[in-house]
């Protein structure tokens, strides 16, 4: 990039801030409405996963609950099988074996058994809460299809301006120094989107605080940039105001 004269850097800046509180006007002009569009799709975003988790709990539920089923069907006959041939031993440390076979599968019955109430209880919850949930997330998508409409309607308003300021915006940063344009975006993220502003009667145009004359004098100069010693945002001649940058 060429070298500039100071003069030229303060008014591609304050151009550029003009051309950004155009900008902040325009997203003004939105209202809540961005901020609430976001707030819903998250809201959409998170109650679609929680579907799915329930849709997990649930299906391993059943899965689980279905298999301790199959399980306790199967100890039974094993229970079946183990008395008959108890009919048929001819030791004692047989019968005692075979009964003790019977006790771990009833054992393991009866605490299937518990797991399968468990499971249940699980899944009668999960599926109450997956209504309760779809119910939600029925209602929120709803309001997210009509606030991104509205907001479709209010961007489409104000399109064309837009773009043009953003294209102006473009043309002006590719002329402006990195360093001087990253302590703008820093004063400007800080000041609440003003970081340049002009001398007005003798005061700041930000804080309104005033300006000693012999600085006033020196601002006029615009042989060097300088800042409001109360709120450190940049400070222009009416000259810099009254002249524009062509771009």
């Amino acid at each position: 990039m060429k070298e500039q004269s100071v003069e030229n850097k303060l008014r591609i800046l304050y151009s550029l801030q003009d051309v950004d509180s155009h900008l902040q006007e325009v997203e003004e002009l939105k209202g809540d409405l961005p901020g609430i569009v976001a707030t819903l799709e998250a809201e959409v975003g998170d109650l679609k996963a929680k579907i799915k988790e329930l849709n997990s709990t649930l299906k391993q539920a059943k899965a689980d609950r279905d298999g301790a089923d199959v399980e306790i069907i199967s100890l039974a006959e094993k229970v079946e099988k183990y008395k008959s041939q108890q009919l048929n031993v001819k030791s004692n440390k047989q019968y005692d074996a075979l009964t003790r076979e019977i006790e771990t599968a009833e054992a393991t019955s009866v605490k299937l058994t518990k797991d399968m109430e468990s499971l249940e209880t699980k899944m009668v919850t999960a599926k109450a809460d997956l209504e309760t949930v779809t119910a939600q997330l029925e209602h929120s998508g709803g309001l997210l299809d009509e606030r991104k409409k509205e907001l479709k309607e209010v961007n489409k308003e104000h399109e064309k301006e837009e773009l043009k300021l953003r294209h102006e915006r473009d043309k002006l940063l590719a002329r402006i120094d990195k360093l001087d344009l990253e302590r703008y975006e820093r004063i400007r993220k800080a000041k609440g989107g003003k970081a340049v502003v002009p001398v007005r009667r003798g005061a700041c145009g930000g804080c309104f605080s005033r300006v000693p004359p012999q600085r006033i004098l020196d601002i006029r100069q615009n042989s060097r940039m300088h800042t409001c010693e109360h709120c450190g945002r940049i400070l222009v001649s009416d000259h810099i105001v009254s002249t524009s940058v062509e771009l």
